[in-house]
């Protein structure tokens, strides 16, 4: 209510809405918006699951940042979950952790290499994100890694070490020979 009573768009003072709904929340049900105090853990995961769906993959803060007018904020999932990811998992989302999330890029990495022909750089990770959003962003994977420098190399010497426990050769160059080594 404050925000709308200081937009310079509105038209109305908010105590007009309120005369006319009843209530500023019968106001925000009126116009498809949701009281964010009311909302019940069910309704809150209930959003998230739409979300999902909506998205196709699990939402992130960003994602309820930018539909702030529409859905309630991270903030509100984690004052009622204790964290945006528990909230996630409570909906039934995969909410990878440490190590997890470490083990999981490897993974993809190790896949994105075997389909371009080579390690891959932050370029060819961000490329791939843009086809595939279930993929970490190449910042994301970036600051797993706990290296004062050179985070995406040392990323990249743990996909070489994955492909090679799966015979596949990685040349200096950090091309692949599919061939496997003997």
């Amino acid at each position: 209510m404050r925000e709308f009573a200081q937009d310079p768009e509105a038209r109305v003072h908010p105590q007009t809405v309120i005369e006319h709904f009843g209530t500023w929340n019968a106001a925000k049900r009126s116009a498809g918006l949701f009281p964010r105090r009311f909302l019940t853990r069910k309704d809150l995961l209930d959003q998230l699951r739409t979300l999902g769906d909506e998205l196709g993959r699990t939402p992130t803060a960003r994602d309820l940042a930018a539909r702030r007018r529409a859905l309630p904020s991270a903030s509100l999932y984690a004052h009622t979950f204790g964290s945006l990811a528990n909230a996630l998992r409570e909906a039934g989302f995969e909410v990878l952790q440490g190590e997890e999330r470490v083990e999981r890029a490897i993974e993809q990495g190790a896949e994105l290499a075997q389909a371009i022909g080579r390690l891959p750089k932050m370029s060819d990770w961000a490329d791939a994100r843009r086809e595939n959003s279930a993929l970490l962003s190449e910042w994301q994977v970036y600051r797993l890694l706990d290296v004062p420098r050179g985070a995406w190399t040392a990323f990249q010497f743990l996909v070489r070490e994955r492909l090679r426990d799966e015979n596949v050769d990685v040349l200096p160059d950090g091309s692949l020979h599919l061939g496997g080594s003997g």
